[in-house]
């Protein structure tokens, strides 16, 4: 059986060094939405480990299922914001509100996410189960760049996107957007791989 890479199929899951802009489709997610400081905050972490053993339960689902198909679990998500844009960009991380997700294969139905809900839940307990929802995300329209480090140092990355974006005519709306490359609870800070996404128009 053939593994998919779907992030090698999909162009806009892989990024340079270098801004670009890209086209992201409407696609659909596992989502579940919170609010605050992602380093201490115990509805981050319960929602990171919910929206991983959906997936992986759907993978494994649809390896065992007819026709048998074999995909690699895509990387978690994040949507970032803040209602007072100030707090997002002085880092007040208490008031920041945030969507993580997990784009699911276009086969992946609302059946099957109740049915992985169920079977995750069995093995389980998960208390973000019950904020997760299957939806579709269309982000269009987009600057992106990969980000090599901690968190921390995103900063003048994230300024060259914007200074990127400004410059070939576009401004910026929705999100910021990250994608995250490898797992960030268990890589060390300077081997973490980001895409920093942001919508335009």
């Amino acid at each position: 059986m053939k593994k998919k890479d779907l992030k090698k199929e999909l162009a806009f899951y892989s990024a340079k060094r270098k801004p670009a802009l890209v086209e992201a489709p409407a696609m659909n997610f596992l989502m579940i939405d919170g609010q605050g400081d992602p380093n201490t905050s115990v509805d981050y972490q319960q929602a990171i480990e919910a929206l991983y053993s959906v997936s992986y339960t759907l993978k494994f689902m649809v390896k065992q299922g007819e026709p048998a198909i074999d995909y690699g679990v895509m990387p978690l998500e994040g949507l970032w914001w803040a209602d007072e844009m100030d707090d997002f960009l002085s880092a007040k991380k208490e008031n920041w509100r945030w969507t993580s997700m997990i784009m699911q294969p276009d086969f992946i139905t609302e059946k099957m996410v109740r049915e992985a809900r169920n079977k995750a839940a069995a093995k389980k307990a998960l208390p973000a189960l019950e904020k997760m929802r299957f939806e579709k995300y269309e982000e269009g329209r987009a600057v992106q760049v990969l980000h090599l480090g901690p968190f921390s140092e995103e900063g003048p990355v994230i300024e060259a996107l914007h200074a990127f974006a400004q410059a070939e005519g576009y401004a910026l709306r929705g999100r910021h957007h990250e994608i995250y490359l490898n797992d960030f609870r268990r890589v060390a800070p300077e081997r973490m791989k980001t895409i920093i996404r942001q919508p335009v128009e």
